[in-house]
């Protein structure tokens, strides 16, 4: 098993550990229906992706169903 030589300070420590706070997430606003979605992800609203409809809208297999 590993022992350390000398004390490591409590600033050498901290230094290490300052990269493993977690980031908070980006959101950017959906070119089609101007909900929040996350960057490269397909909007879960209208199921658009880059100006383009990869999925059905769940609101709109609602709307079809109540008619």
């Amino acid at each position: 098993m590993a022992v350390q030589q000398n004390k490591v300070t409590r600033s050498r420590r901290n230094n290490r550990r300052s990269h493993d706070a977690l980031k908070t997430a980006s959101w950017v606003e959906c070119a089609e229906c101007g909900e929040l979605t996350l960057p490269h992800h397909v909007c879960r609203h209208c199921g658009s992706y880059r100006g383009r409809e990869i999925l059905v809208a769940a609101i709109a297999e609602e709307e079809d169903e109540e008619l």
